[in-house]
């Protein structure tokens, strides 16, 4: 029901990439990406503008997660009833801002997310209740930590039930830790560390938007984060490159 979700479970990876309104979904669906995720944060993409793109995506692959661009229950529940099978939610500081988070993502009981009848791709259930069961357990919660006050209620944020994934702002941490772009200081390195430590213990997997220019994706899969996206538009290149040098000319 939600191929990415098993997969952290599982202890793996998950590597997506980032998708827009003129993105080609079903040939990227299709490509071996665990996830596609759109953002409405800053772009200038509405959430209900997404529908064409979430529903090529419909029996495919990868799956559809959205990046709203605010906690607030009708947003999340916009891009859930496209079909989004995970919801990112940025600038999350607090206990109860997480606590909300999961609140607004999940149905009655576990949450207050309003009903529209059976919405996404959730497999076929006798009853409504169960599908809601399903909904609540497969989706994928993944509020995002961006500030030194986020990491201040860490492990506050982290013991909230229903969080699947922390998910590092890189810029904004940057920013936010005084050393403005600069992935590779010792601040910013330690912030990351105790991220991905205080995750572990919680049983909670750490993630990163992107993986800042010119550092190797591997490096981070070995301190723990086992989410992110990566762009994909050098490796199409590369296939390109590769299947014309197979013709003779």
């Amino acid at each position: 029901m939600n191929a990415v979700k098993d997969l952290l479970k599982s202890g793996g990876t998950a590597i997506g990439a980032s998708a827009g309104l003129a993105t080609d979904v079903a040939f990227l669906a299709d490509s071996g990406l665990d996830f596609l995720l759109f953002d409405t944060q800053h772009s200038p993409v509405e959430i209900k503008q997404l529908a064409p793109q979430l529903q090529a995506m419909r029996g495919r692959p990868a799956v559809p997660i959205v990046r709203v661009g605010e906690n607030r229950a009708d947003q999340i529940c916009y891009a859930l009833d496209l079909g989004a099978k995970g919801i990112i939610v940025p600038m999350v500081n607090t206990k109860a801002e997480a606590t909300d988070v999961v609140r607004f993502c999940k149905y009655p009981f576990e949450g207050v997310r309003s009903s529209a009848g059976v919405r996404g791709e959730w497999g076929e259930y006798a009853s409504y209740r169960e599908y809601m069961d399903a909904v609540n357990q497969q989706l994928l919660v993944i509020p995002m930590i961006e500030t030194v006050e986020a990491i201040a209620h860490l492990e506050e944020i982290l013991s909230v039930p229903g969080i699947d994934v922390l998910l590092v702002g890189p810029s904004d941490l940057s920013i936010n830790l005084d050393v403005t772009l600069d992935y590779t200081s010792d601040t910013y390195r330690r912030a990351l560390e105790r991220i991905a430590a205080a995750c572990k213990s919680a049983g909670v997997v750490p993630g990163m938007y992107f993986i800042p220019p010119g550092m190797d994706p591997s490096e981070f899969v070995s301190w723990g984060f086992r989410f992110f996206t990566l762009p994909w538009d050098r490796w199409a290149k590369d296939g390109v490159r590769q299947g014309l040098a197979t013709v003779r000319r």
